[in-house]
């Protein structure tokens, strides 16, 4: 009777054990068939991702293609278009360009000519201050190129005595020289400019006011240079600016002196620029 408990109790024993170690088994299969699981989750979430990602270069390309598609069509058409011009319009295309080549040497034309008047300007210039040097060398006198000009700026203490229009003995020296230079050059206009400072003077029975001061010198050196130094009268302008083109502030003695200038201006004569202006195109 011993033994068969004993045997019974035995087989139970090794039965538990073996039922253990199923469980065991068991326990160990399901965790790895969870990580498993696990995984082949996170693949099929990174392969939705590239899915997305996938459709939406779909879509890019799909858009890139359309775009490439109607820049195909516009091209044809272009194409279509230029292959339907006529003869009658590659005669207008060589026209636009013989007239275009004809405007290039017109330009060519006045660009010489201004080059030309330029030069022609600096020789004047070189010759007005080696006359005005040579004897007389005042700072009172300036002699520059200003844009298409040449002008000698001259301070009136000068030329006149203060209020007054009638040229003294230094500025006839002064004006004889210019008149070497203007003479040497007949095809050039010659412009007298008078300017004031804004001092009012005293109205008499000659001069009511500072216009009437800027103009009355300005036409005294032009009948000085027309008179006794032959200037061709046709040649001269006078004019009166007053006060109103200062070189200074009217605000001191010193400022008021640079104010009160004549100005000689040696200027191309505008119709042959117009003349020029005029000339047909070949």
């Amino acid at each position: 009777m011993k033994k068969i408990v004993l045997f019974v109790s035995a087989s139970l024993l090794l039965m538990s054990c073996a039922a253990n170690k199923e469980l065991e088994a068991l326990k160990a299969k399901h965790e790895q068939t969870k990580e498993e699981l696990l995984t082949v989750k996170t693949n099929l979430t990174k392969c939705l991702v590239e899915k997305d990602k996938f459709q939406d270069r779909s879509k890019d390309l799909e858009a890139r293609i359309d775009e490439l598609k109607k820049d195909k069509e516009n091209t044809i058409q272009q194409v279509e278009n230029l292959t339907v011009l006529t003869k009658g319009a590659n005669d207008n295309i060589k026209e636009t360009l013989s007239q275009l080549s004809k405007k290039d040497k017109y330009i060519n034309k006045i660009r010489a000519a201004a080059s030309k008047k330029d030069s022609l300007n600096l020789v004047v210039a070189f010759h007005l201050k080696k006359e005005l040097q040579d004897g007389i060398d005042d700072e009172d006198i300036e002699v520059n190129v200003e844009k298409t000009v040449v002008f000698i700026s001259i301070s009136d203490k000068l030329l006149f005595k203060s209020g007054s229009y009638t040229i003294t003995d230094k500025a006839s020296k002064v004006l004889k020289k210019v008149a070497t230079v203007v003479n040497a050059q007949p095809q050039m206009d010659v412009m007298i400019e008078g300017h004031t400072d804004n001092t009012p003077i005293a109205e008499n029975s000659t001069l009511k006011d500072n216009w009437d001061l800027s103009v009355k010198r300005s036409t005294a050196i032009v009948r000085e240079l027309q008179s006794k130094y032959e200037v061709a009268p046709e040649r001269l302008i006078a004019a009166g600016r007053s006060s109103y083109i200062p070189l200074a502030a009217n605000d001191t003695p010193a400022n008021k002196a640079k104010n009160r200038r004549t100005k000689i201006i040696i200027l191309p004569r505008l119709n042959q620029f117009f003349d020029l202006l005029d000339q047909k195109v070949e």
